[in-house]
């Protein structure tokens, strides 16, 4: 107790050097000001969770005078509730989620993408899913998540098919369905995690990613905050980015490290799956324009997407829709 004690006294110290060119530094300066906060993952830690680790465990969430836990969910539903009761502090979680969130009333904001594009995918094992078309008239299996039913119906009205795909509910089982053939290909599994594992096991993978098949582009992952706590937590809040922005350019210069310190965090995850997952991944983990920070999050595509959502009717459209992110406390952003 005594040497944790002492570690984040000195994290303190440390973070008065906390800014790299072009971040807005926050002034910090006795233990006092150290401030815990609890992060609620979207799921268990897997790769896609590398660079939070990473943070972690080189020491930057300590030395931007931070004390950062890190907790798995009982279910991916919880985060985003929990979050809004106030008992956590962050969450990890999905563009979508959040705008879904939004329009039942939850006061949430996304404040940085982590993964910024969209990884959900069709995926068809032993078969030449050569495009959307191919899935008029099979049965598609999906988590029975609604939004994931308009993605079928966009794809396959985008592709000119001449009839609809059928939908099947399949739970999380999509990878199960797929091995055993109850389903012709699954939409909802992402093309980083389950594709690059079913490649692995050479089961030959065919894989679509639905931004390339008329779906709106959107952040996959986001860490998300209470909305009325933004403006009043933004110094602690842009600590937080600045240091999960180098432990993700951390990650980039030595994956290995981020790996290692994942694989001490789930110990049931295997190795070699996790460094392939990662390297498909680390692009998506920064902004394809160099220009933007860590984090940055598309107003545009962001508006784009919502409406997409109330076409499909999903949401209702809001009054204003990019209110549900901000930028403000990405390095080099604010004020």
């Amino acid at each position: 107790m005594i040497r944790r004690t002492a570690v984040l006294c000195a994290a303190v110290a440390a973070a008065v050097a906390l800014a790299a060119c072009g971040e807005k530094s926050e002034p910090s300066g006795s233990a006092a000001q150290v401030k815990r906060l609890t992060l609620m993952l979207d799921y268990f830690p897997n790769a896609d969770h590398a660079g939070i680790y990473e943070a972690q465990a080189d020491g930057e969430f300590r030395r931007a005078a931070l004390d950062v836990r890190i907790e798995t969910p009982s279910d991916p539903s919880a985060p985003l509730k929990l979050l809004a009761a106030g008992k956590v502090d962050l969450a990890v979680s999905y563009e979508p989620e959040v705008l879904l969130a939004r329009d039942r009333g939850a006061k949430v904001v996304s404040i940085g993408a982590l993964v910024q594009r969209p990884l959900t995918s069709v995926i068809a094992v032993g078969k030449k899913l050569r495009s959307a078309a191919d899935l008029a008239g099979r049965t598609v299996g999906t988590a029975g998540i609604p939004y994931q039913s308009a993605y079928l119906k966009t794809i396959v009205a985008e592709s000119k098919a001449h009839e609809p795909a059928k939908e099947v509910n399949v739970g999380f089982d999509l990878v199960p369905a797929m091995l055993s053939h109850k389903v012709y290909a699954t939409l909802g599994a992402f093309w980083n995690y389950e594709g690059v594992q079913l490649a692995r096991e050479h089961r030959h993978p065919s894989i679509l990613r639905i931004d390339r098949l008329g779906v709106p582009t959107y952040d996959e992952l986001v860490i998300v905050a209470r909305t009325n706590e933004v403006r009043e937590r933004g110094a602690l809040l842009r600590r937080f980015m600045q240091a999960l922005a180098r432990g993700h350019r951390s990650l980039r210069e030595d994956p290995a490290k981020g790996i290692d310190a994942l694989l001490k965090a789930n110990r049931d995850l295997d190795k070699g799956l996790q460094k392939a997952a990662v390297k498909a991944t680390m692009s998506s983990f920064f902004p394809s324009d160099t220009t933007k920070p860590f984090g940055w999050q598309s107003p545009s595509a962001w508006a784009a997407y919502t409406r997409w959502m109330a076409r499909n009717r999903l949401i209702r459209l809001p009054a204003n829709p990019t209110a549900a992110l901000t930028n403000e406390y990405l390095p080099g952003q604010g004020v």
